[in-house]
């Protein structure tokens, strides 16, 4: 069967063919414009959650720097503080040592001895003998072992005293 249009229905006709096909084109760019859009909003948020997980990584990595920096301070206010108490007690004990130390050389002087020696404990002043035997026999009292006892090379440096348990150290007195 055939049907006869009139030539101005079939322009209308071809007229909203051409618009539906726009329509056709302009949907499917929309929704190529759509999917585009969807996938970058993907892919920022993949990009702004990586940037978040390395900042949560640089925050915890700077809290464990700041926390072992607060550690370290703390621990040298209390070496310090410690060091303080020390200096006050060593303080205390210089002066105690300074009239022990008088009192022992009036002694040496009284029995004209020419040289006194004084013991050491590490590094620190323990006591003042006429001989070299009475400072040893004073330390092996305290605990040092009687065959440790060295001689020191005349001239040669001496090791730091707080290295030393034990040292005896002649003394030359004047009779001033």
């Amino acid at each position: 069967m055939f049907r006869m249009i009139r030539s101005s229905t079939h322009a209308a006709l071809l007229a909203d063919r051409a618009d539906l096909d726009q329509a056709r084109t302009d949907r499917d760019q929309a929704h190529d414009s759509r999917e585009r859009a969807l996938t970058d909003l993907a892919k920022t948020r993949t990009d702004a959650q990586e940037a978040l997980r390395v900042l949560e990584v640089g925050m915890h990595a700077v809290l464990r720097q700041v926390t072992a920096e607060r550690d370290a301070a703390r621990a040298e206010v209390e070496t310090a503080r410690a060091e303080v108490d020390e200096a006050r007690k060593q303080v205390l004990l210089d002066a105690e040592d300074r009239v022990a130390l008088r009192m022992l050389l009036r002694t040496a002087r009284k029995h004209d001895a020419g040289r006194v020696y004084v013991l050491f404990h590490r590094g620190r002043f323990h006591s003042v003998h006429t001989t070299v035997e009475g400072a040893e026999a004073a330390a092996e009292a305290e605990g040092a072992p009687r065959d440790g006892w060295t001689a020191h090379a005349p001239g040669a440096a001496l090791p730091p005293a707080a290295e030393v348990v034990w040292r005896v150290q002649p003394l030359a007195l004047s009779s001033t």
